[in-house]
């Protein structure tokens, strides 16, 4: 199953390669369509949702660049297989929670996934590693364009797309940059920032998307209008955005070099003492610390650690994918004790300038 080759190495997004991918994480796209002879997902009956399946599956074969992608149905897909998807943030919140009647085209380099009937009848994502807003866009408007070859949506001349929810009534696409904020975090500068951003109609969010909270000094920045504007236009608002908070975070982090050099240089070695001699940590924790070593590789005060073993333990110290590479349920304790194990091996041989 496509799940098991996964564990076995990184997903694109999150090998640390994009440009400016040492404070931008990652850029993502999210198309939301729905079919024009089917009911909303939240009124429809079991017969509507396998006419949905079997019509995305007949689009699926007609199109050379969706064929490759594996179709999981989501009554096949186990509690865990799903936490799963979420953690490397390939299904919605809303869909680890209920799968039974969606699905899932996965693509296997992990850059583009689309969920089937989760609050839309087809939510096509692409994530890829650090500030690529236009690249991503262009994968994410090529599946639309596949997809739109067979299938009839659901839209409006005087509206655009229609969509379940009316916030994305329009172009129904939300573009988003994953950053990691330390340095605004630390300066106390970060609520004036979020503010500021919330005026301008953007939103933030935490490291798993909606509804999470921010974790590891990581925030999630998205476009909130969708009606009214072109996606040209909402990729060169966002991207405003974006330059505006590299620019912040980079000048905190100045600040806090020139001021604060002692105290920043030891929070940052004791977390990788931590790191690298705990028996216990959990999730929440380990993010925290993992989030100061990024600081710190990038500061130069840690040597021997590069952004792809980062971003991979990001993700691999996650419940799901401790359990999914040991094949079992877990305790809390025995998570917090394999997590552990994990970091001080994968941690060994970094050390402090």
């Amino acid at each position: 199953m496509i799940l098991e080759e996964l564990l076995n190495k990184p997903g694109e997004w999150f090998k640390g390669k994009g440009p400016d991918a040492n404070i931008i994480i990652s850029s993502r796209i999210r198309l939301a369509r729905n079919l024009v002879d089917i009911p909303f997902p939240k009124r429809m009956k079991p017969l509507q949702v396998k006419k949905l399946f079997e019509k995305i599956r007949e689009a699926q074969e007609k199109s050379s660049f969706l064929r490759g992608f594996e179709f999981l149905k989501g009554a096949e897909l186990s509690p865990l297989d799903r936490e799963f998807l979420l953690e490397r943030h390939l299904v919605s919140q809303e869909y680890a929670n209920y799968s039974q009647d969606k699905a899932l085209l996965l693509r296997k380099d992990e850059v583009c996934s689309i969920m089937v009937n989760e609050e839309d009848h087809l939510r096509i994502q692409v994530i890829k590693s650090g500030f690529d807003l236009q690249d991503t866009w262009e994968i994410a408007n090529r599946a639309d364009e596949e997809f739109s070859r067979t299938l009839n949506f659901a839209f409006s001349f005087n509206l655009g797309f229609l969509t379940s929810c009316p916030t994305n009534v329009g172009t129904g696409m939300r573009a988003s940059c994953m950053l990691h904020l330390p340095g605004l975090i630390m300066t106390k500068r970060i609520n004036r920032v979020l503010e500021l951003i919330s005026k301008l109609s953007f939103t933030t969010r935490g490291f798993f998307g909606e509804g999470t909270q921010a974790i590891g000094n990581f925030f999630q920045v998205s476009n909130q209008l969708t009606l009214g504007l072109s996606e040209a236009e909402i990729l060169s608002n966002l991207s405003g955005i974006i330059k505006q908070l590299k620019s912040q975070e980079l000048q905190a982090r100045e600040y806090m070099l020139s001021r604060y050099r002692l105290s920043l240089e030891d929070k940052i070695c004791r977390a990788l003492g931590i790191l690298k001699n705990c028996r216990l940590i959990s999730s929440s924790e380990t993010l925290s610390y993992l989030s100061l070593l990024r600081l710190g590789m990038d500061l130069g005060i840690i040597k021997n650690l590069n952004t792809e073993l980062l971003n991979y333990l990001f993700i691999m110290i996650q419940p799901a994918h401790l359990q999914k590479i040991y094949k079992k349920n877990l305790s809390h304790q025995e998570r917090d004790s394999i997590r552990a194990e994990l970091l001080r091996e994968k941690l060994e041989r970094v050390y402090i300038s």
